[in-house]
């Protein structure tokens, strides 16, 4: 888009270069025509004594070279008109394009995720703190299983140990039980026998 605009900056800059060189041939003419009246004219106590028909057909160059850069005037101001006309939509173009390309940026900088769109950088983050969050959640979870396999490991010793304790209890018990019985039977068997 800039290239546009300097190419009509180039174009306005040539044909006011071209429309100068133009009013310099076109003035040349009418200086030449006055400089020819004054050394053709012949001096009289001072002053100069100019031939009337010269001076009509100066008059009426004159008017004719105004005339023409009159309409001169006219069409530069067309063309200035024109051109401005050019500049303010190039700029409108330049400013449309400036607005395309920002959209058109922020469009492949933005990645939509669950329906929102996020910029690159925000994804980014927003993927991050969710690894993050699972890495804590697998710590907190690899912590509470060790902790709970101690507690089951803990639980299952003691368990192992109280049974063992039951069974030596349970041991001693009948043995026990075995010893009261026969000095039960031994006294029933002394009862009977009196």
């Amino acid at each position: 888009m800039n290239k546009l605009l300097l190419l009509g900056l180039a174009i306005l800059f040539f044909t006011f270069s071209a429309t100068a060189q133009e009013k310099e041939e076109s003035e040349n003419p009418v200086e030449d025509e006055f400089t020819s009246i004054i050394e053709n004219s012949n001096d009289y106590q001072g002053y100069k004594v100019v031939d009337y028909s010269d001076l009509m057909k100066l008059k009426q160059n004159t008017a004719n070279f105004i005339s023409t850069l009159n309409n001169e005037i006219v069409t530069q101001k067309n063309i200035i008109d024109q051109q401005q006309s050019e500049i303010i939509q190039l700029k409108k173009d330049l400013k449309n394009t400036q607005n395309n390309l920002t959209d058109v940026t922020a469009e492949k900088d933005a990645i939509t995720f669950l329906g929102m769109p996020f910029s690159k950088g925000s994804y980014k983050t927003l993927m991050w703190g969710i690894v993050a969050i699972l890495i804590l959640l697998l710590l907190f979870f690899i912590f509470q299983f060790k902790k709970g396999h101690a507690q089951t490991s803990d639980a299952k010793n003691n368990l192992t140990e109280t049974e063992k304790e039951f069974e030596a209890y349970k041991a001693k018990a009948l043995v026990k039980e075995q010893r009261l019985g026969r000095l039960l039977q031994d006294e029933r068997n002394k009862a009977s026998d009196n």
